[in-house]
């Protein structure tokens, strides 16, 4: 089985694409050859009325369906992703590079989104060495990922932190420790830190995520960094968003114990590497985020030793973000030529299923994730067909599988290849 989950896909009609979704519009001749191979439907990715990040979407598009209390925040997958030293007690915390104007207003929550490695690490380690905290033995570290991307660290010796506290960045909100998206707004300000409940523990830690972002605004506004930035004409990176904050290290059933098989990924973000990790899920290597060609290539040859392979690609819900609805659909042009093209080029249907779905739907209309549900595609020669012809929202709602929660995607998936084996 090859399970793909593309990033986002799903949306809503908009008016740039004459009232249809991108899925709609999009001329995706390959989907079309797996959908009429298949059965389709829809999937909830993590309950209704939830709005998820991708991290919580993505653990339940794999199985895994957390209580929201028992979740250790996105903050710590990330971290455990890009090789962050993080343990027991610790705080970490998804951050965005961002861009304020001069009253605080945040204008770009993205600070332009395609941002130079390095100044992304010059200006994060002058924030490591020139932020100084109230607690003796307290230290942090900066860790910029890809893009706009970075992950904070903060480690007080001797004291255990707190997940229980409010995200600074106005867009997400956390409730019962679970990163929820909020509605966007164009006057949006840093908030400040605020503990969630009256241990001594949280009031501490709201103190030092303060503290935080107080004296990296500082360095930030004098930094070398930004000088140079403006100069060339770019946005500034003037502030750091903080939010999904975890203080333990996740303890899980891996996924080949779970579903007693070999199951492995391709992934190229923090966050869903830190999940392969977490669910110590062998990663192959498939080149950049939309080296397309070569993921289908790799994950074909890993149905030679592997029963199973997630593939998530990352493409359309940077679209979904912002809000470019043409260029949504031309992305899903793209992958459905340069990786399902390839992906059908390199296996034979007869022996390899293809699961397709999303880990959530991120509307252009709303610039942000969607509590809509997303299709579901089972695709093989064995499975029973349904009559969908297209891998899209309204064809979704056809299809014999039904609306299911993403903690059931891939058992379901099993159960319908095997039932025709």
């Amino acid at each position: 089985m090859v399970y793909v989950l593309l990033d986002g896909v799903g949306d809503l009609p908009h008016p740039d694409l004459k009232g249809k979704t991108p899925l709609d519009s999009a001329v995706t001749p390959n989907l079309d050859t797996l959908a009429k191979n298949g059965a389709m439907g829809e999937v909830i990715s993590v309950g209704k009325g939830i709005a998820p990040e991708s991290d919580i979407a993505v653990f339940n598009m794999l199985g895994y369906k957390f209580q929201h209390a028992n979740y250790v925040g996105r903050g710590v997958i990330e971290a455990i992703g890009v090789g962050t030293d993080f343990k027991d007690g610790d705080l970490a915390l998804r951050g965005n590079f961002a861009t304020l104007n001069d009253d605080g207003v945040i204008i770009d929550r993205r600070a332009g989104r395609r941002i130079e490695r390095e100044d992304a690490h010059a200006i994060a380690k002058e924030i490591e060495r020139n932020s100084k905290f109230s607690i003796l033995n307290t230290s942090v570290v900066v860790a910029p990922t890809i893009g706009h991307r970075v992950t904070v660290r903060i480690r007080c010796k001797g004291k255990s932190l707190s997940s229980e506290i409010t995200n600074t960045d106005p867009a997400y909100a956390r409730v019962s420790g679970m990163g929820i998206a909020k509605a966007v707004t164009d006057f949006m300000k840093i908030e400040k830190c605020l503990p969630l409940n009256d241990s001594e523990s949280s009031s501490l830690t709201a103190k030092l995520v303060n503290e935080f972002t107080e004296q990296s605004l500082k360095i930030m506004k004098v930094s070398d960094v930004n000088k140079k930035r403006k100069e060339n004409g770019k946005k500034l990176l003037n502030s750091i968003l903080l939010r999904d904050a975890g203080s333990r290290y996740p303890v899980v059933t891996p996924i080949n114990e779970l579903y007693s098989m070999n199951f492995s990924c391709i992934v190229d973000m923090p966050v869903e590497l830190g999940i392969s990790e977490v669910l110590k899920m062998k990663t192959f290597n498939a080149g950049g985020l939309t080296d397309y060609e070569e993921k289908a290539r790799v994950a074909s040859q890993a149905m030679h030793t592997q029963n199973a392979i997630y593939v998530h690609l990352k493409g359309p819900d940077e679209f979904g973000h912002d809000g470019d609805a043409v260029g949504k659909m031309k992305n899903i042009e793209e992958i459905d030529r340069r990786f399902f093209g390839t992906l059908l080029d390199n296996i034979e249907t007869s022996k390899v299923s293809v699961v397709i779905s999303a880990d959530h739907s991120t509307p252009c209309i709303n610039k942000g994730h969607s509590d809509d549900p997303v299709p579901l595609l089972v695709s093989g020669d064995s499975i029973k067909k349904d009559d969908t012809k297209r891998v899209t929202e309204s064809d979704a709602k056809k299809g014999n599988i039904g609306l299911i929660e993403g903690s059931q995607v891939v058992n379901t998936a099993l159960k319908l290849i095997k039932l025709q084996m």
